[in-house]
Order: C-alpha cells, then structure tokens, then sequence
C-alpha cells in the first residue's frame, strides 16, 4: 500500500469584497487609533429584524475567526457569524446623502424598513 500526500485546495474567502470595499478597509486600518491586526465584520443582535453587520477593528485576532486578506489588510469574519455570511458580497458606498458598508445577502430572508438590521 502506496502512502499518497493529500493536498488541500484553498477555501474559497466565505465572503467577497467590492474594490470600494478594499480601499474602504485600507483607509480604516490607516486611521486606526493604534496597531491593529485589520478589521472585523460580525453580525451583533441588534435591531428590529434581529441581526446587524458591525465593524470593529481587531488588535488579536479570536480563536474561530475567518481572516480574509485583502491588498489593504485584513478582515476577520467572526465565527459566530460566518454561516450568516457566507456568499456575501461587501461594498462601501457613497452618495449625496448617506456612507456606509452595503452587504448583498444571499441568506437574509427580510429586512427592516430602515435597512440597519436583517433576519436568517
């Protein structure tokens, strides 16, 4: 019996990241008030459909995080919230009115009216 070495393709990142996206997190990591190992995205309870995206930076990355590295750094997913993630794709956006990180959610079955929360 012949010992054969497996090789493992590399996971696909759980999310993906607009251009706008990118350069948004290289200018928050830039402004960062101290070091910083990047950035994460987690989805809190909060709001009126139960789930929020919030971005927190990240001085040591938690046991359980996704790191998704980008030319500008890196962005942890939190493991708590990876299957809620995953498939998304993350934009920064600005327009006349409004600034802000936009997810396009395969697995958000509703949101509120405002927009600031989802649900599973």
């Amino acid at each position: 019996m012949t010992t054969q070495s497996l090789t493992r393709r590399p996971r696909p990142a759980p999310i993906t990241l607009t251009d706008n996206a990118v350069r948004r997190i290289a200018d928050l990591i830039a402004r960062a008030p101290g070091p910083v190992a990047g950035v994460r995205l987690s989805t809190p309870k909060r709001g009126c459909s139960g789930l929020a995206y919030s971005i927190d930076y990240v001085e040591t990355p938690r046991a359980g995080d996704e790191a998704v590295e980008t030319p500008s750094g890196t962005l942890f997913v939190d493991g708590g919230s990876l299957l809620y993630l995953i498939g998304s794709v993350m934009d920064w956006v600005e327009d006349d009115f409004t600034a802000g990180f936009v997810f396009n959610n395969p697995n958000a079955k509703g949101s509120c009216g405002c927009g600031e929360s989802f649900t599973i």
